[in-house]
């Protein structure tokens, strides 16, 4: 007899349930990052990362002429080492730090807590909604935010595109399957012919969402958003979803709810839907050369100056990771969205990637 199939779901919603159900999701129970965890991020490898991002956000202030109500939100904090540090780095400038309020975005209850027991700063304010950030320009950090919301993937095959959607059969097995489906009605939603000269689409609906709400904030507020990411610069779009536990590829089918579902961010896309949205792509570069040109390198030779040989060499180990080449430099993406009265130009050095 055949499995009757028990349930079809979009990618998005499986995604959308495997991460963040709300009895069970991957991200709802437990901490994934750091060495004990899944996966490791910037923040977690090198305190330096974090200080050259508050930098940069006391550098964009200034650039703006110092308004005097600020505010910075972080979209997604993780287990709030970022945002911790960055707040820590802002008393060295008290005239910012007397301007600047600190929104957090967190789905997750459980990470939320570990944000709030980590945080001291009593102008820090976790919210739901961005129509909460009532006054000041805003500059929005997605430091690995994006490739954690849930995304839709369509393949093209002979002239007719297809929806790959997941089905959980009677038998407890769970099973990709594609589904025909009109494109344009795809690109309608997303605001131009993404399909063209594609093979393969990923695309985000609640990345779309996240912008559209985020480009609202800028263009009447002013301000910008810092994203930083796993991602490539070509037009072709590619297969990029893949799950993570151990800090190991696995796959996610197999690892339903106990693995991190990801996927490399197509900075082409993006860059397509802020021009819909009427921001301006102000700079794009990698992680590497973004660290460099704010000054890491000669942050790590004062600081270390006096060290011992061994935590001199932990230093730079650490942020050999964040910019070479064959570690975080290259494969991490920086982009700078603004409205298109900023000029800001720091951090983005102009000789091609």
């Amino acid at each position: 007899m055949k499995n009757k199939k028990k349930l079809i779901l979009p990618l998005d919603k499986f995604i959308e349930k495997s991460l963040y159900d709300k009895k069970d999701g991957y991200y709802m129970s437990k901490n994934p990052f750091g060495h004990k965890g899944d996966f490791i991020t910037s923040p977690n490898i090198s305190i330096f990362f974090s200080e050259m991002i508050a930098i940069w956000i006391v550098s964009f202030w200034k650039n703006l002429n110092e308004p005097k109500k600020f505010n910075v939100i972080e979209l997604g904090a993780g287990n709030g080492e970022l945002i911790n540090i960055i707040s820590k780095t802002f008393k060295n400038f008290p005239k910012f730090e007397e301007a600047c309020k600190i929104y957090i975005i967190e789905k997750s209850p459980f990470l939320k807590q570990i944000q709030k027991n980590k945080i001291k700063n009593k102008k820090t304010f976790w919210i739901n909604d961005l129509s909460k950030i009532k006054e000041g320009p805003c500059i929005f950090l997605a430091n690995e935010f994006f490739d954690a919301l849930p995304i839709n993937q369509y393949l093209k095959y002979k002239d007719a595109w297809y929806e790959k959607k997941v089905n959980f059969l009677s038998n407890g097995k769970i099973e990709y399957s594609n589904y025909k489906v009109n494109i344009k009605n795809i690109e309608k939603n997303v605001g131009y012919k993404v399909s063209k000269n594609q093979k393969i689409l990923e695309i985000s609906k609640t990345g779309i969402k996240f912008l559209k709400e985020i480009s609202k904030l800028i263009n009447k507020k002013n301000g910008g958003l810092l994203i930083i990411d796993y991602g490539y610069l070509e037009e072709k779009m590619k297969n990029t979803l893949r799950g993570m536990r151990n800090h190991k590829i696995v796959n996610i089918l197999s690892n339903y709810k106990t693995c991190d579902i990801t996927y490399s961010l197509s900075f082409n896309f993006l860059s397509m839907i802020a021009k819909q949205l009427n921001l301006h792509v102000s700079g794009i570069t990698t992680q590497g050369n973004f660290l460099k040109s704010l000054g890491i390198l000669k942050r790590a030779e004062i600081i270390s100056k006096n060290l011992s040989f061994s935590k001199k060499a932990d230093i730079y180990f650490r942020i050999e990771k964040l910019i070479d080449k064959k570690f975080m430099g290259d494969i991490f993406k920086v982009m700078l969205l603004t409205n298109s009265k900023i000029n800001f130009k720091i951090g983005f050095p102009t000789d091609k990637i």
